[in-house]
């Protein structure tokens, strides 16, 4: 088992960056697939970036690509999500999620992921 833990979150004007990580217990959190989902007031979570075990596989929304970054050191078991240029409409609670598959064409959902962190707010001023 894994047990994600974020952190990275805060207040940042828009057009600002942040990086969140997400780190792991549990070695084998290094074979695991993980992703970041977020979830904004009255909405419902939704899928924001999936990266691969090895790291040499990433999908993300259409509304962060070309914004955000997933990445991961699988030496200190941690993954990243940078996120630039960020809008106020990106405001919202940031969950880690890890899978020990590759969820397939199913990465979107967020039923595919056993282990889930317990979040940190991203809040993007106009």
């Amino acid at each position: 088992q894994v047990q994600p833990v974020e952190s990275g979150g805060g207040l940042v004007q828009a057009g600002g960056s942040l990086r969140l990580s997400c780190a792991a217990s549990g070695r084998a959190f290094s074979s695991y697939s993980a992703a970041w989902f977020r979830q904004a007031p009255g909405k419902e979570r939704e899928f924001v970036a999936i990266i691969s075990a090895s790291g040499g596989t990433t999908y993300y929304a259409d509304s962060v690509k070309g914004r955000f970054t997933i990445s991961r050191d699988n030496a200190e078991n941690t993954v990243y999500l940078q996120m630039n240029s960020l809008k106020p409409e990106d405001t919202a609670v940031y969950y880690c999620a890890a899978a020990p598959k590759w969820p397939g064409n199913y990465y979107r959902s967020a039923r595919m992921y056993a282990y889930w962190g317990q979040g940190t707010q991203v809040t993007v001023s106009s």
